[in-house]
């Protein structure tokens, strides 16, 4: 499953409703960290079936960005029935972010 890229238009639909678990990762183009996890985040959409992963620009949704208060980036948040279940910040492994999602 690719990435899905949100803003304030799609976060709704794509997160607060979804029925399944939701890996957010709040990012920023020019963030070191956030180049690193990336990928890795990438790869994780392409393995697991059972939950949705998105993205978040902060530069581009400062709204949302102030909304789940996302002080530091990466900002990782799993979302489940619409609530963030978990919440971690800075760069993390692929069995960490697998781990979130458990």
């Amino acid at each position: 499953m690719a990435v899905v890229h949100l803003n304030k238009d799609n976060f709704k639909e794509e997160v607060l409703d979804c029925k399944e678990p939701v890996l957010v990762d709040f990012w920023a183009t020019w963030c070191g960290p956030c180049q690193m996890v990336g990928p890795v985040v990438e790869e994780v959409a392409g393995e697991v079936t059972d939950a949705k992963i998105c993205k978040v620009d902060v530069d581009a949704n400062p709204e949302l960005a102030r909304e789940y208060r996302v002080m530091s980036i990466p900002t990782l948040m799993v979302f489940r029935d619409g609530q963030v279940a978990k919440r971690e910040v800075g760069a993390k492994s692929k069995d960490e972010i697998l781990q979130m999602l458990k």
